[in-house]
């Protein structure tokens, strides 16, 4: 899998059969791709889509277009099922319009799925927040923000509504008397007193730069003599928490978050499919190659291979080329 960077960030009925043939080809040359036909064989649409980038993969979507007059997503949906179908679907759109679908699904389904909104915002740049807004705008007609306001609510609420403004500070810049008096700050609003005041979490928390806070949370155990993860769970619960966590997480090492995500989905009794898909389709092209190299450092196993002990048949094929070796 190419290790390149996200292409697209700011930069029918089941049964019926695919009308160009049996064979699912992509014709490369040194310059451009060619033509190519498609059918229904499973291991070769795994092949082809899994091994293409996200530009390579928009360009057999606009040559199958040209060529069959059909959608290649519609007539793949009525081939696929199930987790196959979802990770080919993810595959075939651009990153900003996947993280708006995710979105949309975790507001719209049966129930929010919390994890899928923490996941996607607490982890995005700027600009990539500022694409799956637009993007979202555009395929639903709706804001995103407007959605996620009438969908949540409490504090949790307002920590998502302050990571969709994309207002983070992107510098490099550490102002270190800012950075003792923000992790004084967290302190007061929670170790130190009764209760927890969230807004001075999410103050520092959502605005701060990268550089900066890693300074803050240096402070902070200082100030309290705990780890800044440890004092967010002993003063939070439930949904607040764990966007908190996932925060401070990303920011301090976003490979070993999502690492750490994965081994969560698969580990003990059954799998949680959702988010094993969404990282893998959404980070293959990104951090992938770190993601592995954390999950290894972290439980002692290769990504590899937990994905091979713990899915089956096309799906496992499709998720283990999505991994590499």
């Amino acid at each position: 899998m190419a290790h390149t960077s996200r292409n697209g960030y700011a930069h029918g009925s089941k049964g019926r059969s695919l009308e160009t043939g049996s064979h699912f080809l992509a014709v490369y040359s040194n310059v451009s791709l060619g033509c190519f036909l498609i059918g229904t064989d499973e291991a070769v649409v795994i092949e082809v889509l899994a091994r293409r980038t996200i530009a390579q993969r928009q360009r057999i979507k606009e040559a199958y277009k040209l060529t069959v007059g059909k959608d290649l997503a519609g007539d793949l949906q009525g081939e696929l099922t199930g987790n196959t179908e979802k990770v080919v679907l993810g595959l075939l759109m651009i990153a900003p319009k996947y993280d708006a679908y995710e979105l949309r699904t975790a507001i719209k389904g049966s129930g929010t799925e919390e994890a899928a909104l923490i996941d996607i915002l607490a982890s995005r740049t700027n600009a990539e927040i500022r694409a799956i807004t637009e993007v979202y705008m555009k395929e639903h007609g709706t804001s995103l923000e407007d959605d996620i306001e009438a969908d949540t609510s409490g504090m949790f609420k307002r920590v998502l509504v302050s990571l969709l403004t994309a207002g983070r500070d992107e510098s490099n810049t550490v102002n270190e008397t800012q950075a003792v008096q923000d992790a004084k700050d967290i302190y007061e609003a929670g170790e130190a007193c009764w209760g927890t005041d969230e807004v001075k979490f999410l103050t520092v928390l959502c605005v701060r730069n990268r550089n900066h806070l890693l300074r803050v949370f240096e402070e902070y155990q200082k100030i309290s003599g705990r780890d800044i993860e440890d004092s967010i769970k002993r003063e939070m619960s439930g949904s607040l928490e764990d966007v908190f966590l996932a925060i401070v997480k990303c920011l301090r090492n976003k490979p070993a978050f999502f690492a750490e995500r994965l081994y969560k989905s698969m580990k003990g009794l059954g799998t949680t499919d959702s988010i094993l898909i969404r990282i893998m389709v959404a980070r293959a092209e990104i951090d992938m190659l770190d993601i592995k190299t954390e999950f290894s450092k972290a439980y002692g196993k290769t990504l590899h291979s937990f994905i091979n002990g713990d899915s089956s048949g096309d799906y496992r094929k499709i998720l283990l080329e999505l991994c590499g070796e």
